[in-house]
Formats: structure tokens, sequence, C-alpha cells
């Protein structure tokens, strides 16, 4: 016998005669108690849940599930406004107790088996047409549920997400103004770490921003997401970090307390910088100090004047504390004599080609060969630069007596250059 009419336009399926959703509204109690039972066995996230939540707000949801369907059933309508509306509130509350969307989903289509289950049993062969009707009408309720329970999911991890990152940040504030970060690490549910290691990066470009046609904007943003999931996955706790396509500050909690620091510690830390510049598809420069929490606001000051004084001096990318540099750093702060070493360099400033090349051949150990493939140019052109500044200075790169002059000269040179208002 197939379907018939209830009302104009609308085409009640029939099993053996009787309406489908009669069947299921009757069997409703077994098929709660079953769908339970499935969830627990299939699921385990539900079975871990206290007792008291499955026989509750779990097993609500599911009775007004069954007796949504078969609504759907009767009507040949969806679900209106209002019952969307509370499966996203249901899926929004699974996202607050941290039961997985792919569980939540496969809560409700582990219910609409059970339902098929039991309704599809009683079908006879005259009754294909209606079968094909509930298929239909159930496969379109399934997607209608799905995509509620994604939204409603999804809402609530981003409303979670943004009060978890805004509590984040303002540890991050915290910890960068210095002072006592306790109450900041509370609010962020975060346990204080022995130290930091502080790290200033300076983020090459990936090639795609580099070819032509290709959406730099798009590239960057890739190639800092790579940067951000690999400074997680590789960090045991959570990471501090305000980063863009460039560049800027990262604090990884560490167990090693800062006095204890070592050439083992420091072997950790460069693979890391290596591991994420790979991972991200960049070179990365950077300068790292270690600090107990109250003592990170110095020592990220510290980290960003190492890794400046690093990259003017013309270091290739890698990883450098203070002790890599402590020549440049202290020719780079203020003193008499500052003045004097940068004023040995004001011939060149009308020819930047030759400071550049002179920075080159210098962080190159004097080789001319190692210089002309960083500049990309010949070593002939290498040569004839050279000769050109020693003509304007007077200083001579390949004189063993003027090296140390010209890279103490090159320090003062960025230091005060970097102090002048015009040199932005």
């Amino acid at each position: 016998m197939t379907g018939s009419n209830t009302a104009e336009g609308v085409q009640v399926p029939r099993f053996g005669g009787v309406p489908v959703h009669k069947r299921l509204q009757d069997a409703s109690s077994a098929l709660e108690r079953a769908v339970m039972v499935r969830l627990v066995e299939r699921l385990p996230v539900y079975g871990s849940l206290p007792a008291e939540h499955l026989g509750g707000d779990i097993a609500k949801q599911v009775t007004r599930g069954i007796r949504s369907f078969a609504a759907v059933l009767c009507t040949g309508e969806m679900p209106g406004q209002a019952e969307a509306a509370a499966i996203r509130e249901s899926s929004a509350r699974r996202a607050d107790e941290g039961v997985p969307l792919e569980a939540v989903v496969g809560a409700y289509h582990l219910g609409a088996e059970e339902c098929a289950a039991q309704v599809f049993s009683a079908a006879r062969p005259g009754d294909l047409a209606d079968v094909l009707l509930v298929q239909r009408q159930l496969l379109a309720y399934l997607r209608l549920v799905s995509c509620e329970v994604a939204a409603g999911y999804v809402q609530e991890r981003q409303t979670a997400l943004s009060d978890e990152q805004v509590a984040l940040q303002s540890l991050l504030s915290r910890l960068l103004e210095g002072g006592n970060p306790q109450v900041a690490a509370d609010r962020a549910g975060i346990r204080l770490p022995p130290c930091y290691l502080v790290l200033s990066v300076a983020v090459g470009p990936h090639p795609d921003e580099l070819v032509p046609g290709v959406n730099h904007s798009v590239a960057a943003r890739r190639k800092l997401r790579r940067l951000r999931n690999e400074l997680q996955r590789r960090t045991a706790g959570v990471p501090l970090s305000v980063l863009s396509g460039d560049g800027g500050l990262a604090l990884i909690p560490y167990e090693t307390p800062p006095a204890d620091f070592g050439p083992a510690d420091r072997e950790r830390l460069a693979h890391l910088v290596e591991q994420l510049g790979r991972m991200c598809g960049a070179e990365l420069l950077a300068a790292a100090t270690v600090a107990a929490p109250e003592g990170v606001a110095q020592a990220a000051r510290l980290a960003g004047e190492v890794r400046a004084v690093a990259a003017a001096a013309g270091r290739g990318p890698g990883l450098y504390l203070l002790d890599d540099v402590l020549l440049e750093y202290q020719l780079s702060r203020p003193s008499p004599a500052r003045e004097g070493l940068a004023a040995l360099l004001d011939p060149l400033d009308a020819r930047p080609e030759l400071l550049e090349t002179l920075r080159a051949f210098l962080a190159r150990g004097l080789d001319r060969r190692r210089a002309a493939a960083r500049l990309q140019v010949h070593p002939n052109t290498v040569d004839y630069r050279l000769r050109k500044a020693t003509e304007l200075t007077g200083l001579d790169a390949s004189r063993g007596a003027d090296v140390l002059t010209l890279r103490a000269a090159l320090a003062a040179h960025d230091a005060v250059r970097q102090g002048r208002p015009d040199s932005a």
C-alpha cells in the first residue's frame, strides 16, 4: 500500500499501511534506549561523560531528534528556525564540554541509523515508493542537522578561542611590560614556566612572495600560518608570540632555569630555529635571550638589539646569542668613540653598493667568491668595489690591521644611522 495524503500536497509515507511517523512514535521509548547504547558503544567520548549528564541533556537531545524526524515524516517539512536553533545550542554545549565535532555529528547519524532500522523492517514489497521517500527525507534531515551542528559548534569554539586569545595576549603584554605576571597567567589558565626563551625573529620572504603574478599577501599569510603552527607543535606548553610576515617576537616556555642554560640547550634552540625556517619555507635570523617570567621585558629588548646587530653585521640565517656578536654589540652602544668610528665610512654614503660589498666581504670571512655569490655579482666586481672603498676611506678590507677597524666602523655606522630621524 502506497502513501496517502493527510493534507493537500503532503504525502505521508506508510509501511504496511501504517504511517511511518506513527511507527516511529510508537517505538520512541525503545529507540531512545537503543540510541543511547549505540552512542556509548560507538563513540567512546559519550561513554566518558558523567552518568547524570548522559541520562539528562544527552538523552533529551536523543528524544528530541527522534520526535523531530517523526514530524518531518508526518508533515513533509524540514525543521523550522526554532528547532534549528535548538540543534545549534545543543552543539554549542557539546563544544564547550570538549566533545569533538565528529562525535556530535556522528551521534545524529547513529540515531538516524537506529530510526531507519526500526521503520524499514516493516516495509513491504509494495512500499518501494514510500521507502524512497523516507530515504530522501532522512538524507535531507541529516543534511540540515549536520549544517546546524557545525554552525553551533564552530561559533562556540570561535567565541572560546577569542576569549583564550584575549587572555593570552593580556599575559604577553604583561610579560613585556615587566613586573609580576602571575595574575595574568592565572586568568589565562597557564602555569608560568621557570623561564622563557625569548626569540626576536626576522623572517625572510617565501619563494612564492617573489614570483610575479602570485598573490604575495596570500603567500605571506600561508608562511606565517605554517610558522605559528610549527612553533606550537614543537613547543611543550603554550608559546606566546606577536608575529607578522617579516618577523616579530616569540616567548617559548622552557623548564630549564636561566642560570642552567648551556650548550646543549643552545643546540636544541638552534635546531628549532632551523626547523621553523624549513617548515615555513623562509630564512630565519633569530636572536635569543633567556629569562625568568619577571625578566622577560628586559630580555625582549636585548633580543631585539642582538638581532638588529647580527643583521647589520651581515650575519646569515640562524640563531644568535649575545656572545656571538659581543664586539659588534658593544661598538653599537653610545660612546664618545662611536661617532668617530661611524664617520670613517661617511665617504661611502653616496655609494651604497660599496658599503654593501664591504659588509658582505667581512661577513663571509674575507672570501671574495662567497661575497660575490651573496651579492649576485662577478668576483671581479667585488674586487673593483673593495678597491674603490679603500680609495675613499683609506681602509683596506684585505689588510689584517684594518679589518677590525672596519668591523667596528660598520657597527658604529649602523647604530648611528638608526638613531638619525632621517634614516628610516
